[in-house]
């Protein structure tokens, strides 16, 4: 039993450094930043914590075909923009409606499923 104990145990090893010139404790270059810099990305980071509200799932569905009418291809940042809505809530929603585009020239962006692409035409 103390064989198991032995093994289980972990070892911390403490080194000493000869050189104490204190060159281990300096900041590296851009691990300080200038106050003024952190005050404006607050501000920043205030606009998109802001509680977004959700609006009724037949409403969006009809606000996303709205908005691909006019573009075929949306970014989720621009939907959030456009729509003010919650990013799970838009995500969840374009699951339903949308393709996401990996690859080619857009690349990263939704674009309506075919289905939904003939009904609007229509």
């Amino acid at each position: 039993m103390k064989e198991q104990a032995s093994i289980c145990a972990k070892i911390t090893q403490i080194q000493v450094i000869d050189n104490a010139t204190g060159m281990h404790m300096r900041p590296t270059p851009g691990t300080i930043t200038p106050t003024g810099f952190l005050e404006k990305k607050k501000v920043a980071n205030k606009t998109s914590e802001m509680k977004r509200t959700r609006r009724g799932r037949r409403e969006m569905e009809e606000v996303m075909f709205n908005l691909f009418e006019g573009h075929s291809n949306w970014t989720l940042r621009l939907l959030i923009q456009e729509t003010d809505q919650p990013e799970q809530f838009l995500k969840d929603l374009l699951r339903d409606l949308c393709i996401y585009n990996n690859k080619g020239s857009n690349q990263g962006t939704y674009e309506l499923k075919p289905d939904y692409k003939k009904a609007t035409h229509e």
